[in-house]
């Protein structure tokens, strides 16, 4: 199962809140966090886990990892679980599992096998550095008949 992961908040409304609003006088409002698991080719919420507003997304890997029944082939989440303990609770609970993160959006390096390719600055090793192409460049204006 390729596991998708992320959070959001839930507004909590009181039964008199339009009342409220109506009249103009402030309270605080209640927040909450739901932090979903889902599966990536079924489309199914397969954990949830309802928290506070103020609990970090990571620290609920290991819970929503705990509900997922089965093989977990890969951990997608957003920058908010590129953290040590995310990587540690995924391999812990399956370790050939792959936790995927964001390319925008990641600190640490990917823990998956990358096919070799070579840099950007590898090529332009290999390529003709601009005063030699500017010397080129000279070279066949002056040999050009006129």
């Amino acid at each position: 199962m390729h596991l998708l992961v992320d959070s959001t908040g839930l507004k909590l409304c009181g039964a008199g809140e339009w009342l409220i609003e109506k009249h103009g006088t402030k309270t605080r409002r209640a927040w909450r966090k739901l932090h979903i698991g889902m599966d990536a080719e079924t489309g199914e919420i397969v954990a949830a886990d309802l928290t506070t507003n103020d609990v970090d997304d990571a620290s609920q890997v290991g819970s929503l990892l705990g509900q997922v029944a089965g093989y977990v082939a890969s951990f997608t989440g957003d920058g908010a679980y590129d953290q040590d303990g995310v990587y540690r609770a995924v391999a812990d609970h399956q370790p050939e599992a792959a936790v995927i993160v964001p390319r925008e959006r990641r600190r640490y390096p990917v823990q998956r096998r990358r096919v070799s390719r070579p840099s950007a600055t590898a090529i332009s090793r290999r390529l003709p550095r601009r005063q030699d192409r500017v010397a080129d460049d000279i070279r066949l204006q002056q040999t050009e008949p006129r």
